[in-house]
């Protein structure tokens, strides 16, 4: 292994895995102005990134690319199209890439820190200690698709088991880089707090919210359609929740200062328009 870890094939291997990640943060698919052509372009990629993990055991990097992409795609591409045209058989596939990206982001944790699966489930506080601040990509792309997986099926008890281990593992990112990807640890935390067994109070998610918006910087619309959907339409505060989504409908999503998160920005838009067109499935008076 140590005469691979420096051979030339090794290098080409790394690079060619650092070329196929464009689903990394301000890569050129998130700066793409075209959803439809990213979803058919992702698949290739990703199975390409899959082939070279194989020959690349150790490589934690490409495990957090994976991660990522898998669950970029299952939740842009599938769960989201699947939700609003109430395609069963899809959300099923969406949560099998979340359960793909948890696997990738599990492999990594266990490459960079040694840290066990079964480590986070028996003892995840002791287990989420273990990381550091290099560490926060890794841990965000394992507990998102984490996450998401859980809720795609509550049904899973087994899975829904493993809630204290997300939550050990976002209080350890937040404690090491509360500002990471500008503010996706926070918004995370406005849609996964309230199943934490203690549950969330409206001015802890409120809070998420406003620190995730901060740390957005105008560049970033989700926050607004997450806190909109995960908070203001449960609570039944309308005209709370037309601000939020207008706001994000109204977005430039071209102008220069928020070029790298164009594509989410996108999406985030074509949500905030279908949950204003619905809106009285959430408040039927």
């Amino acid at each position: 292994m140590s005469a691979l870890a420096c051979s030339p094939k090794r290098y080409a291997l790394q690079k060619a895995a650092d070329a196929l990640d464009s689903t990394s943060e301000g890569g050129a698919f998130a700066r793409d102005d075209d959803p439809e052509l990213v979803r058919d372009a992702v698949p290739f990629a990703l199975k390409s990134m899959e082939s070279l993990a194989d020959q690349l055991p150790d490589d934690a990097g490409l495990r957090i690319g994976m991660a990522r992409g898998f669950t970029q795609y299952g939740f842009a591409f599938v769960e989201q199209p699947a939700e609003l045209g109430g395609n069963i058989a899809d959300m099923a596939r969406a949560r099998r890439f979340y359960l793909r990206a948890r696997a990738y982001g599990l492999e990594g944790m266990k490459i960079v820190r040694g840290v066990t699966e079964d480590e986070l489930r028996k003892s995840p506080v002791q287990a989420a200690a273990k990381f550091e601040k290099d560490d926060v990509p890794l841990i965000y792309w394992t507990i998102a698709p984490w996450a998401l997986a859980i809720a795609a099926n509550k049904r899973d008890l087994e899975l829904v088991g493993d809630v204290p281990a997300v939550a050990a593992l976002l209080d350890r990112a937040l404690a090491l880089d509360e500002s990471y990807d500008q503010g996706a640890l926070h918004e995370f935390a406005i849609t996964f707090d309230p199943a934490r067994p203690e549950g969330a109070t409206p001015e802890k998610q409120k809070a998420h919210f406003d620190r995730a918006l901060a740390l957005a910087q105008g560049e970033k619309i989700s926050p607004l359609v997450t806190y909109a959907e995960a908070v203001s339409g449960p609570a039944q505060k309308k005209a709370e929740y037309e601000a939020l989504l207008k706001q994000a409908a109204s977005f430039d999503v071209d102008q220069p200062k928020a070029r790298k998160n164009r594509l989410a920005n996108i999406l985030s838009q074509r949500r905030a328009a279908y949950l204003l067109k619905h809106e009285d499935d959430v408040f039927p008076d």
